[in-house]
């Protein structure tokens, strides 16, 4: 049934790939066959994660900064000689409070990551995705991409701008025979979300095992998500068995209606 699954050989980049999802990810394509690079801006993960996967290609890049994205992708010329697949996951989770309490220093700090890295990458990894056989890239959404999100409204606008940028790229680069998807996580277990919820419980002045039950529960699944869970979702779109799935807003969310 899956006979296209293999991803044997493809060339892959993942950013923020250090740790993480972006290291889950990772590590799936490794098995499946692929040649992997990741990018990350904490050396120290980085170093931990090519001691674990020696066969992984690991750089240093600020991926919100024009200058070192350059230098990222003349790397991938070198070292990858050319891409197939492009998964855009840098992100942070930005400031938690309401808007009229947030700095203008924050919400740039949050797009600048979360959207602008998208563009910077994209726009250099789009000749090279021209020319391979199947080129394939995926942005980094979330539930606040499709949902509002009290107290984290510079995170859910950065996501929202994904998922349109993601639709907007599939129309033009359809015709090249490039999909572009969004994949849209919902709270991904781990230290980021479990920092998240420290911060969301000293805002809301309630017990940090309080919040974290409610993010538990806005799931009909009951559950967080596992980074396993979105590396597979991540795996089949990037494959061959995912040929015709494009412009699309994937939600890996345990089927969440609401965030707290």
């Amino acid at each position: 049934m899956f006979e296209h699954i293999s991803m044997k050989d493809k060339k892959v980049l993942i950013t923020a790939g250090g740790s993480g999802l972006g290291l889950e990810m990772a590590r799936t394509f490794l098995e499946a066959g692929s040649k992997v690079m990741v990018c990350d801006i904490n050396d120290g993960m980085l170093a931990d994660a090519g001691k674990a996967h020696p066969q992984l290609i690991t750089l240093h890049a600020d991926v919100s900064d024009e200058g070192s994205v350059q230098a990222l992708f003349d790397q991938v010329d070198q070292q990858l000689h050319g891409l197939d697949v492009m998964i855009n996951n840098a992100g942070v989770a930005g400031p938690t409070g309401y808007v009229e309490t947030l700095s203008l220093e924050d919400w740039n700090r949050t797009l600048s990551v979360n959207i602008t890295s998208q563009f910077l990458c994209a726009r250099l990894a789009i000749p090279l995705l021209k020319q391979s056989e199947s080129g394939v890239m995926i942005n980094f959404s979330s539930a606040a991409g499709h949902l509002g999100f009290a107290g984290r409204a510079p995170y859910s606008a950065s996501k929202w701008a994904v998922v349109g940028f993601t639709k907007t790229l599939a129309i033009e680069l359809g015709p090249f025979g490039i999909r572009v998807n969004a994949i849209l996580p919902g709270a991904v277990d781990g230290p980021r979300i479990r920092a998240v919820i420290d911060a969301k419980a000293r805002t809301l002045g309630r017990p940090v095992e309080e919040i974290t039950a409610l993010y538990e529960q806005q799931a009909s699944l009951g559950r967080m998500v596992t980074a396993r869970d979105v590396a597979n979702t991540v795996l089949f779109v990037s494959s061959g068995a995912a040929g015709c799935v494009s412009g699309q807003a994937l939600a890996v969310d345990g089927h969440t209606q609401a965030l707290i």
